[in-house]
């Protein structure tokens, strides 16, 4: 049945529609805390990737370089913000049983969710193609190899990792753990190389500043980089591999061992952005910057930045900086092709094989990079990183808002429901977020328009065009925002509770019947 025709008071049992939370992994451990703790470890460091991935790098490289330490701040609030938002995606999937795709399959009459699917899809090849690009980049710098045949090494690579996926969710996390610690290793051995001053990084971390040209630009281009529209999607589900007692304790433990897993694994990519910076930063603003390195620091690219340690490392910088871009890379094309099976399996339902789905999800993506990468090289393969990005900005409130709106329900969340404190400040925070992309995409647009060398007709076509567009993705935020919700689901918590009520019922009953047959 169409959501749309689904009466109001209509109740969606969750459990009776997917089974038990997490019926296929070993049952969660009794015990001390910590142990409890290290069950619940691995989704949150498969989200991390989000924000380290390629993008993330080539956004903090020119960050640093055009303005040193003093938008270290944006990196911290902007993860800050991440957190809590990626932690309303994990608590949604805990309580309801249900990801974030199937909960708008089950909400949303068909045209919408038929638009959202598309979208989201949309999302995850543009989230895909810094990840092909800045792995291929890897390859290319490593091994010498042409981009293209970069991006087909990246294609095929990631497959076969996602195969780990028959041995258990638990090993790829590990694997996935692996190559962020390799990351992490590397960006640190290049900020003990160069020694950025402890003082004025930390200043930069916590006193906020914007001054010099382009740092509002350079702001608005970290925060956009670091929420990430499928990365909503993915926490939701990955919690899901976890067997959460569905009992109002289990499931507020499991709330919280999430949370604090998303925090340690948020630390790390802070702190690796960080380095990031502060790496790009200390060289492109050094006194004996050379008059080539100068130029490249104005205009950084993945497959350009190992120069930074070149006065330090020498050859071994290409090295050391092949190795961070590719553990970067492979891990975030991981969950990006992740992201894209939950993404087609919720909002479709779709029955296949799962290494034809992770074929399919993969290949959505390498195509547009390998017809970029043959004909553009690296120049064409940066700028379809820098459109891919600004595709992202403009998905971003179609993950977000429904997360919103059903994290804050008591419909959907039940007594697990946030507080008003909470629910408040995360609306807003969502729209501040929506609003800087929106900002960000309006006023790139309307300075190409502006400066742009096409002639006076063709600009006033193409502003026909896009200017009402721009008005549709406008009521279409507004409809999403204002929509009343249609359907009730129960929470598992309150499904052991009502079950638990009916046992109790009967027995009393049951006990009366007993005691009629003695008298």
């Amino acid at each position: 049945m169409d959501a749309a025709q689904v009466p109001a008071a209509v109740v969606v049992d969750v459990g009776a529609l997917t089974g038990p939370i997490g019926s296929e992994a070993p049952a969660a451990p009794k015990g001390p805390a910590w142990k409890r703790f290290l069950y619940h470890v691995g989704p949150g460091f498969m989200v991390c990737l989000a924000y380290l991935d390629p993008g993330n790098l080539g956004t903090d490289l020119q960050a640093g370089a055009d303005h040193r330490y003093e938008l270290l701040w944006v990196t911290l609030i902007g993860l800050i913000f991440a957190l809590i938002i990626q932690s309303l995606s994990a608590n949604l999937g805990v309580v309801t049983g249900r990801h974030l795709a199937e909960l708008c399959k089950t909400e949303y009459p068909a045209w919408v969710r038929i638009c959202l699917w598309l979208l989201a899809e949309l999302a995850v090849i543009a989230a895909d193609i810094p990840e092909v690009i800045g792995t291929a980049f890897a390859f290319n710098i490593l091994f010498h190899v042409p981009l293209w045949v970069g991006v087909l090494i990246t294609g095929s690579s990631t497959l076969l990792l996602l195969g780990l996926q028959k041995y258990g969710v638990r090993k790829l996390e590990l694997l996935v753990g692996l190559l962020v610690f390799v990351m992490a290793a590397c960006f640190f051995i290049e900020m003990s190389i160069v020694k950025p001053p402890a003082e004025e990084v930390i200043h930069g971390l916590f006193i906020p500043s914007l001054s010099g040209p382009g740092a509002t630009g350079d702001t608005i281009a970290l925060l956009g980089a670091l929420v990430m529209p499928h990365n909503l999607f993915l926490h939701s589900a990955l919690v899901l591999s976890r067997n959460t007692p569905s009992s109002v304790r289990g499931i507020n433990d499991a709330c919280r061992f999430f949370l604090l897993e998303s925090g340690v694994a948020m630390f790390v990519a802070l702190i690796i952005n960080i380095c990031i910076i502060s790496v790009s930063g200390t060289v492109c603003n050094s006194s004996n910057v050379s008059p080539d390195d100068s130029a490249k620091c104005s205009d950084i690219t993945l497959d350009s930045s190992s120069f930074l340690l070149r006065n330090v490392l020498g050859n071994s910088s290409a090295v050391v900086y092949g190795v961070a871009l590719l553990a970067c890379g492979i891990s975030s094309s991981i969950t990006g092709t992740y992201a894209g099976q939950y993404i087609m399996q919720g909002f479709l339902d779709i029955k296949m094989r799962q290494w034809l789905r992770n074929l399919m999800t993969r290949s959505i993506a390498i195509i547009p990079s390998l017809i970029v990468a043959i004909i553009g090289g690296s120049s064409g393969a940066g700028r379809l990183v820098i459109i891919a990005s600004m595709i992202l900005s403009f998905e971003l409130p179609f993950a977000l808002i429904p997360l919103l709106k059903f994290s804050s329900s008591s419909s959907t969340m039940g007594q697990h429901k946030n507080s008003i404190f909470i629910i408040g400040f995360s609306w807003i925070l969502g729209f501040v977020i929506i609003g800087i992309n929106i900002y960000f995409l309006s006023s790139k647009f309307v300075g190409w328009i502006l400066h742009n060398s096409l002639q006076i007709y063709a600009n006033i076509l193409i502003g026909i065009v896009v200017f009402p567009l721009m008005l549709i993705y406008v009521c279409a935020v507004i409809y999403l925002t204002l929509r009343k919700e249609t359907i009730k689901f129960v929470a598992c918590g309150e499904l052991q509770t009502i079950e638990t009520d009916k046992s109790k019922l009967a027995n009393g009953s049951n006990m009366e019947e007993k005691k009629d047959q003695l008298v």
